[in-house]
Order: C-alpha cells, then sequence, then structure tokens
C-alpha cells in the first residue's frame, strides 16, 4: 500500500497559515505548515507523497522559485498556488510552468478544500498509475531473475511486484542456497530506493566486538584504533535498503539497539552524543524459525514482529522439482559463456539424477552442478550418499523434461494451446491430453 497522501502548505503569514490548516482539518484533511519554500525544500524528500499549496510572495525563494524547483524533481507533484490581488497574469504563467491550480486572495474555505480535494484526488490516481506500471515492468523484469514456472515461484514474484515499492520491512524465509540475497535485491531494486545504497551485512559472520562500529559506525578516536570517522552500515543504507542476512545470528545486545533504531528512525555513532535520522527499508534473512526461536527467548519477539510485517518464504528446490531443468538449463548457458565453451548436451541419465537429487544446498548447489556440466566434468560429485539416492526411471525423467517443455510452451503463447501446439509442432489433442496430465490447465 502508498503511504497516505498529504498536503503540505507554504506561507509565511501565520495567520492565514493557521486558517488553512484549520479549513482543511475541519474536512479530516491533515496538512503540515512551513513558513519558507527553503524550509518546504528541506521537508520534501524524493518519497513525498501529497501536494504542495503555496503563496507566491513568499521571503527568500519565492512560490514561482519553489514551482520550478519542486517540478525540476518530480514533474507529476501537484502544486496549487495563492496569489495576492493583480497576480492573476502570474498565476497563468505559472499554470503554463506546471502548477496544478490556482487560488485568488482572499479565498473561502470551501474554495481551498475544493482545490485540495481536487489535486489529493489526481495524486491518487497518478501515484495509482505509476504504481502499476512499476509492477507491470517488474513482473517483466522478474522472470528473468526470480526463475521457475512452480506456482510458488509464481506467487513469489507476484508478491516482490506488490509489496517492492513499499518501504515495508521484509522478513526472507528459507534454507542455505535458496536465493534470499537475490530476493532482497530484487525488492530493491523493483522500489523507488533503487537509485540508493542496497547495504548487505552478515549478521553471522561478524565478531560481536566489531557489531556496533560496523552498524553504528563511530567517530574518531571512539576507541582504541578509531583514527577517523566511520559511517556505519544502517547510515550508508539511508534512502535505500539494508539487508540484514542471518539476522537469528544477532547478538541479543544488538537486537537491542537495532530494535531502537527502528521504532525511533535514528541513531548515534559511537562516541558521538548526536542523534542522525535515518531512512532506510530493511529486509533480514533467516534460515531458522524466528518464532519459534522468540518463543524459547533465543530472540527478541519485539524485533521479530517490528521485522515481519511482510514474510516471503522461499520453497527448498527438493519442493519444485518442475523448476530444475530451468534453472540447470539457465546456469548452463551463463556458465558457457563464461568459460567461451559450447554447452554440452544434456543426456538422459545427467537428467535423471537431476530430477531425483535432494539438493540439500538448494540452487547454489545446483548451478555448481550446471558450471561443472558446462566443463565438461561429470556433473555430480561421487560421494558416499550415492548409493541412497533414489533415482527417477527414465520414464519419469522424460516426463519431467516433458513437462518443463510444455509449461514454458504454455507461458509464452499466454496460454494459447493452439499456438503452443504449432511451436512445439505437436498435435493439438495430444497437447490437450498432455495438458490434462500434468495438471498445466
Amino acid at each position: 500500500m502508498n503511504q497516505p497522501l498529504s498536503v503540505l502548505i507554504v506561507e509565511d503569514d501565520p495567520h492565514v497559515l493557521l486558517g488553512c490548516q484549520q479549513a482543511l482539518a475541519l474536512e479530516d484533511i491533515v496538512s503540515e505548515g512551513v513558513g519558507s519554500a527553503e524550509e518546504a525544500l528541506a521537508r520534501i524528500g524524493e518519497d513525498f507523497a501529497g501536494i504542495v499549496v503555496s503563496d507566491i510572495r513568499l521571503p527568500g525563494i519565492d512560490g514561482l522559485q519553489l514551482l520550478d524547483q519542486l517540478k525540476a524533481r518530480d514533474p507529476s507533484l501537484p502544486i496549487v498556488l495563492i496569489t495576492g490581488h493583480g497576480d492573476i497574469s502570474m498565476a497563468v504563467g505559472a499554470m503554463r510552468a506546471g502548477a496544478y491550480d490556482f487560488m485568488e486572495k482572499p479565498f473561502s474555505p470551501e474554495r481551498l478544500v475544493d482545490v485540495v480535494r481536487r489535486a489529493l484526488e489526481h495524486c491518487g490516481l497518478a501515484r495509482e498509475v505509476t504504481s502499476l506500471r512499476r509492477q507491470l515492468a517488474g513482473r517483466s523484469a522478474l522472470e528473468t531473475r526470480i526463475i521457475g514456472r512452480s506456482p510458488a515461484m509464481e506467487n513469489l514474484r507476484e508478491l516482490i511486484a506488490n509489496v517492492g515499492d513499499t518501504s515495508a520491512n521484509v522478513l526472507i524465509e528459507g534454507e542455505t542456497g535458496t536465493g534470499k540475497e537475490l530476493v532482497a535485491r530484487c525488492l530493491h531494486d523493483f522500489s523507488r530506493r533503487q537509485a540508493n545504497a542496497f547495504v548487505a551485512l552478515n549478521c553471522g559472520g561478524l565478531p560481536e566486538s566489531l557489531f556496533d562500529s560496523e552498524i553504528f559506525g563511530h567517530e574518531a578516536n571512539a576507541f582504541t584504533g578509531a583514527g577517523k570517522r566511520r559511517i556505519g552500515k544502517i547510515e550508508h543504507a539511508h534512502q535505500g535498503t539494508l539487508f540484514l542476512d542471518e539476522i537469528e545470528s544477532m547478538p541479543m545486545s544488538m537486537q537491542i539497539k537495532l530494535l531502537r533504531v527502528l521504532q525511533e528512525r535514528t541513531l548515534e555513532r559511537l562516541g558521538s552524543n548526536q542523534s542522525i535520522a535515518v531512512d532506510c527499508r530493511v529486509i533480514a534473512a533467516t534460515k531458522s524459525d524466528l518464532e519459534a526461536l522468540s518463543q524459547q527467548s533465543q530472540f527478541r519477539s519485539d524485533l521479530y514482529y517490528r521485522l515481519n510485517v511482510v514474510t516471503l518464504e522461499l520453497p527448498p528446490l527438493r519442493e519444485r522439482r518442475e523448476d530444475i531443468l530451468m534453472l540447470f538449463e539457465h546456469f548452463l548457458q551463463l556458465s558457457a559463456l563464461r568459460f567461451d565453451r559450447e554447452p554440452p548436451p544434456l543426456e538422459a541419465s545427467t537428467v535423471s539424477r537431476l530430477m531425483s537429487h535432494g539438493w540439500p544446498g538448494n540452487v547454489r548447489e545446483l548451478r555448481n552442478v550446471a558450471e561443472r556440466h558446462a566443463l565438461g566434468l561429470p556433473a555430480f560429485k561421487k560421494s558416499a550418499n550415492d548409493a541412497l539416492q533414489q533415482p527417477l526411471n527414465f520414464t519419469e525423467a522424460v516426463e519431467a523434461f516433458e513437462r518443463n517443455l510444455l509449461s514454458e510452451a504454455l507461458q509464452r503463447s499466454g496460454g494459447n494451446q493452439s499456438q503452443a501446439s504449432q511451436e512445439l509442432g505437436m498435435a493439438k489433442t495430444t497437447l490437450f491430453d498432455k495438458v490434462k496430465k500434468y495438471g498445466l490447465g
């Protein structure tokens, strides 16, 4: 969901400003007031959601200059100008420069409310269209990064597209190698924060003695060896995304400090008493059941609920075997390109092994197997566990491969079975039977 739209009023006359805010408040429209364009520019960041109502005649930067600067930042931002008597020609020029509307002093409370409501409506529709376009573009691009046709992957892409462009904290759950950091990067890349930093921190790979300095930063001489100021991970992620991997490994003492930052949106560097405002989206990843850990007092429950606004569950590869061959082919092509070799053919015995393997390392393990195959090496290393494998027989392997080919063809054709049958060189009746057999309809 997009954040609620707000109204920022820029007016240097405190009596007029108070009157405007009271008129809007009576109609349940929340507003904020500032006395200068300079204050407005400092208040309006890239994530500002709402409209601006500004007097043209202001001390310092005037309303027309404010209009130009705000439109340069965001051409879609609705700006309503307040003009004095005799400034109509100036207001008409401002409309041509991109102002949404203007009001001539003195104006009635009803006139103000009417203009503001229309501007908010316009702003809401514009944001909805932008969000839908971003989601549509994201869905198309996501298919090249989050690969798979299984229902679990389709649902995951849908969730990423829906929540990517929000500031909601996200908790990603999944076994080692399921692609948690890839999902976190997709959430960042398909959001309005994409131009700012994506900062990743592995909570399990950092000594507790360095945690404070690494996360919060420090001032020069804050402790022995601190020769100069260091910006911490959270501050570096300002207006971007902070990705905390293996969050279950974070020491309890650090969990308390992180929770405070998430609640107050401020931090203090080590050796400093100055509060620094931070605005970053937090995405955490875990291979453990955080809820269970919190119930066992091994993870702070208040931090768990703060992080767990949206949960994305990544299924292990063994639970979405219909994606294995597609993923393997993808990694094989990438590896062949990197090694400057032709990809070797895929034999039935390899397909059988791919489909029957337990994949404890999940997608990361599959990628390694594809790289070995691209180099002409045995795809699977021999181990004591080989005797425990339950390989698919040839028929099962072929069926799995066939199901994958049909699924891809139907996806490309948008579900048009006639078009898919022509692409595959298969009779429509045969395709219909196979679609029914594999549950692809």
